[in-house]
């Protein structure tokens, strides 16, 4: 019996073509930000989909995503009444942040070129058949559209490729995580309060995380 999926790319074992959807049981929809300039804040949404489209060439491979701004929680009543009000994301003008995503690209491994570097800054330490092989890539940089009350900017998520396979279900599924960091007043983000020692109440760059699991739902009929 073959253990799908089987697709190597680039040394990497990669999803069959076809349309995977974020597994509601496996992702993390979170962001954090900076409070009175010295301690992170951490977030997250606990309502949002995504449609991955994997395509032949994994490199035209798309991403399309939506998160439910009204279930943002930060585990604090005030705080969270606060960023849902037109202060912030003023959740009942915009109930969504959307995300479309217009280019993958490949970050291809570096490693190899740093063992060469140490090699010859001390020659004698290690003989070159003795250096491991470099491990494949799972860095991958997806561009895309990021629009937050209306206002759309450009963004590029840092993609760690977990791989791929098949779960105890039957059901071929991958994993990944990623981050951006964007500046929130770009998205009219802008509330603030100056601090009398120095700095703002509010970090103004936010750092989006994500992490999950997708699933196949349909594959691509040859």
């Amino acid at each position: 019996m073959v253990d799908r999926p089987i697709r190597e790319w680039n040394g990497l074992t990669i999803p069959d073509p076809g349309v995977y959807t974020l597994d509601e049981a496996h992702k993390r929809l979170g962001f954090l930000a900076q409070h009175m300039m010295v301690s992170p804040v951490r977030g997250e949404f606990a309502r949002g989909s995504a449609t991955i489209v994997v395509a032949e060439d994994p490199m035209r491979s798309t991403v399309r995503a939506t998160i439910d701004t009204t279930s943002i929680t930060t585990h604090n009543a005030d705080r969270d009444k606060h960023l849902s009000s037109p202060d912030f994301l003023d959740v009942q003008r915009y109930p969504t942040i959307e995300f479309r995503s217009t280019g993958v690209q490949w970050q291809q491994n570096n490693d190899a070129i740093f063992m060469w570097a140490r090699l010859r800054n001390n020659p004698l330490s290690r003989r070159a058949t003795d250096l491991p092989a470099a491990k494949p890539s799972g860095k991958f940089t997806v561009d895309g559209l990021l629009t937050i009350k209306d206002v759309t900017r450009s963004v590029a998520l840092n993609v760690e490729y977990g791989g791929a396979r098949r779960d105890p279900y039957g059901r071929d599924i991958f994993g990944f995580s990623a981050w951006a960091e964007f500046e929130r007043e770009d998205f009219g983000l802008v509330w603030n309060v100056l601090l009398d020692s120095g700095g703002f109440l509010v970090g103004k760059t936010v750092r989006i995380e994500i992490a999950g699991e997708a699933i196949l739902e349909t594959p691509e009929r040859a």
